[in-house]
């Protein structure tokens, strides 16, 4: 009877214990919060000293520090862990739980844990959904052994981390890109006399990508008209569309040429972004406006709408992507716009479609475009292509019309 109540207190005791450590009060907070919450009361449930949650980097090279309790130094000192190095790294890379009894005389890597005297340590991988996500460690400054129960709620403790931590992140990155993109786009396109524009820009609803379009005034009197997509998803994806930005308008300045715009820029991006690629197309009207000089490095060709005329794509050859060229020979169109005509750039969101032809998208855009004014013509394309469902990808619009008088 004594050894039955004493199962059934047990059994009370670790429920109560899970019950600390995956309660509902951690719903509405962010990365930082949760991990130092979750951390505070590791320490409590376990009775130890010291709790660390160390995350993987994005190249899976290194553990880095993200919460600490008990051992503070870990965040304010940026400590890392080259995976499969040391305690921690040993953690993430059998991804398993491991046990130090003598941290003295181990292969520890960081030397922190010796310095704050730790003498056991404890740590167990974070895997969410077959994923490192990092590792989660606890610490005494008194020797002892972890009862099998004991790993086994750390190990619950890193789980709940894991999947908590994926979702947080991955939330947050999305929200950085988006305003990242937002911060981007210009408030307002420029006045072009002679010109009426219109421009729209919608994120899409499961990834945030590097969709960017710019209109900017030049010293020569032309207009610099640039639509692009950096291949790719999330913050990565729009931290080097910003920096494609950046570097266009410096070469534009360089150069009139559109092809010669892009070879620099592509020249540019291999050098300092060897894995980006992008699509990005690269126009310049004349002053007078009559005509549009482009070039295009893989983007899908503008719409052009003239009055009495069949609206069709722009006659012009893309050329290889940006993140390819190695400084291929890039060609520079002509594309007529009398009074009345309309140009429609964009991104593959509006055409591209799961399972459709991309050529029906286009067939489709062209249906829609007319040579009327640019916020009507915006307004009938989204309605026509994009509808009541958001598109997965993101979308960027670019509409300009020569006043028809």
């Amino acid at each position: 009877m004594e050894n039955s109540s004493a199962a059934l207190a047990g059994a009370t005791r670790k429920l109560a214990n899970i019950r600390a450590i995956i309660d509902d009060s951690f719903a509405h907070m962010d990365v930082d919060e949760f991990l130092n919450t979750l951390l505070a009361r590791v320490r409590q449930v376990l009775d130890v000293d010291t709790a660390v949650v160390l995350l993987l980097d994005r190249q899976a090279r290194y553990l880095v520090a993200a919460a600490a309790d008990g051992i503070e130094e870990e965040i304010s000192q940026a400590v890392r862990v080259p995976l499969g190095e040391g305690f921690a790294g040993r953690v993430a890379h059998e991804r398993r739980p491991v046990a130090i009894t003598d941290v003295s005389g181990a292969d520890v890597y960081n030397p922190l844990l010796v310095q704050r005297g730790l003498r056991t340590l404890l740590g167990v991988p974070l895997i969410g959904g077959g994923a490192l996500v990092g590792v989660m460690h606890v610490g005494t400054l008194t020797e002892r052994r972890f009862s099998a129960d004991e790993v086994e709620l750390l190990q619950l403790a890193a789980g709940r981390a894991a999947l908590a931590v994926q979702s947080l992140l991955s939330r947050a990155e999305r929200a950085g890109a988006r305003e990242l993109q937002r911060s981007l786009v210009p408030p307002a396109l420029p006045n072009v006399p002679g010109v009426e524009m219109s421009a729209r820009y919608s994120p899409g609803k499961e990834n945030v990508g590097g969709d960017w379009y710019d209109v900017f005034p030049l010293p020569s009197g032309e207009t610099g008209i640039v639509i692009g997509d950096v291949v790719g998803h999330g913050l990565s994806a729009a931290v080097v569309m910003g920096r494609m930005r950046s570097a266009l308008r410096a070469y534009a300045l360089e150069s009139g040429d559109p092809a010669e715009v892009l070879r620099r820029l592509d020249r540019k991006i291999q050098h300092f972004e060897p894995d980006a690629t992008a699509t990005v197309l690269y126009a310049v009207c004349d002053p007078a406006p009559d005509r549009v000089r482009v070039s295009s490095a893989g983007h899908l060709p503008p719409i052009l709408a003239v009055p009495g005329q069949p609206v069709r794509t722009a006659d012009m050859k893309p050329d290889v992507l940006i993140g390819f060229g190695a400084d291929i020979d890039r060609q520079t169109a002509t594309v007529d716009f009398p009074p009345g005509a309309l140009l429609c750039f964009y991104t593959d969101g509006l055409v591209e479609r799961r399972g459709d032809d991309l050529d029906d998208g286009i067939s489709r855009l062209c249906d829609a475009v007319y040579p009327g004014p640019p916020e009507a013509v915006g307004a009938a394309v989204m309605n026509a292509l994009i509808g009541k469902q958001p598109t997965d990808d993101d979308v960027a619009l670019l509409l300009m019309r020569r006043s028809p008088s």
